[in-house]
């Protein structure tokens, strides 16, 4: 294949809310397709549903993409979060050391434990639209809802002030930065988090309040010890990248794919014991998923019945994995009864989303919150207006114009 014949990736769409016709051409036509990234590296693309869920579970598909001959994601010096080494002395992104810190942080992400923040996170979500009602019609889903909400639950999760999170909301697009952002930006934004979030725990060492990082820093077991300090600041990274950004972009992306077809926000309004299953039909049937998660292999390894050659850097695209119609019965039409729903949003393998519960119960409580309180929402202009955010790993819209 030549160099001019590789397409970019991620692909890009005239309809946002509509997946890109490269989705389903790469999946049928071969387990692994050559695309370019930001960077202007070449990696394989794997779309298909069964080839996906190996690649994210097999672990000789390696996380750690800061060594030689990976390709690089973004266009910063260093190539982006995932090229960028673990800190000193800290390994938590596979083998023994992922193991390790995953068994420890297991208890404190029960269902249980995260369902029962969910009265929190109705509080926040309440407030917020408060606050939309108060300022009145229209309103911008996402600067008012979707991007306050989740960095509300992260600061209350590790019992950082209220007041902090427009800092957090920052180190945490920064960090995720494609071709956004400098590598100067990233270094400095690193530099402050990391000071931000070392004082936060050692305030939590020696003074443990009510909330997730008190808990983690009080955690020991026979077998694994305890969190070390350095553990401790990359799990509350891991929890602002995935936890904030994501879901922030996923409130946008649901009400703007249930107000296209109001037939469906309608439905949840008429019903909310729809609004679970409502909720994973819009994971699964998300076109804007973001630039999927990369894995290197260090050794030959066979896909489908294909040949993977070692040193081969692999993106998975999880978005199209799950419109496979090999795995889903008419997979483009939105179905929120649809049983088995077994998308891979969250992942899976044992990498699988640990705070997946915790964003299921926000979006879930904020679908429920304004199909309640807002019933007659609805988008303020026509879908394929709509503007997609771009430079940044995870998908999402810039705004979202709502009326009522």
């Amino acid at each position: 294949m030549t160099a001019e014949a590789i397409p970019e990736f991620p692909f890009k769409s005239d309809k946002p809310l509509e997946p890109p016709a490269e989705w389903a051409e790469h999946r049928g036509r071969c387990p692994v397709t050559h695309v370019r990234l930001p960077s202007g590296d070449v990696a394989g693309l794997v779309s298909g549903y069964d080839d996906v869920r190996t690649v994210l579970s097999d672990q000789r598909f390696s996380r750690r993409l800061d060594r030689e001959g990976a390709a690089r994601m973004a266009t910063t010096e260093d190539g982006g979060l995932f090229n960028r080494p673990q800190m000193a002395g800290v390994d938590i992104s596979e083998g023994d050391g992922h193991r390790r810190w995953r068994r420890l942080l297991s208890r404190s992400f029960t269902v249980k434990k995260m369902e029962a923040w969910r009265p929190t996170i109705q509080r926040i979500a309440d407030d917020l639209i408060d606050g939309m009602v108060a300022k009145g019609s229209p309103a911008d889903i996402v600067a008012d809802l979707g991007l306050p909400l989740p960095v509300r639950v992260i600061c209350a999760l590790v019992g950082a002030p209220a007041e902090d999170q427009d800092r957090f909301a920052h180190w945490s697009q920064v960090s995720l930065t494609l071709t956004r952002y400098t590598q100067q930006d990233v270094d400095r934004a690193q530099a402050e988090f990391y000071q931000y979030v070392s004082d936060l725990v050692e305030r939590k060492r020696a003074n443990p309040g009510d909330d997730l990082l008190s808990e983690l820093t009080t955690i020991s077991d026979a077998e694994d010890g305890r969190l070390s300090h350095e553990e401790l600041i990359a799990t509350v990274r891991g929890l602002l990248v995935a936890g904030h950004e994501t879901t922030s972009n996923m409130i946008g992306k649901m009400s703007a794919m249930l107000l296209a077809d109001r037939r469906h926000f309608e439905a949840v309004v008429d019903d909310p014991d729809l609004v679970r299953g409502t909720v994973e039909e819009v994971l699964r049937m998300d076109t804007n998923l973001g630039f999927g998660l990369p894995r290197y292999i260090s050794e030959d390894i066979e896909l489908s019945g294909m040949t993977v050659p070692a040193g081969t850097t692999l993106i998975v695209n999880s978005g199209a994995a799950n419109r496979d119609e090999r795995k889903f019965a008419d997979p483009d039409r939105f179905d929120p009864r649809r049983e088995p729903n077994q998308h891979i949003t969250f992942g899976a393998g044992p990498h699988f989303c640990l705070g997946q519960t915790l964003a299921r119960v926000e979006l879930q409580v904020t679908l429920a919150t304004l199909a309640r309180r807002l019933p007659a929402l609805r988008l303020r202009d026509h879908p394929d207006d709509l503007r997609l955010r771009t430079g940044l790993v995870t998908g999402g819209f810039q705004d979202l114009g709502v009326t009522w």
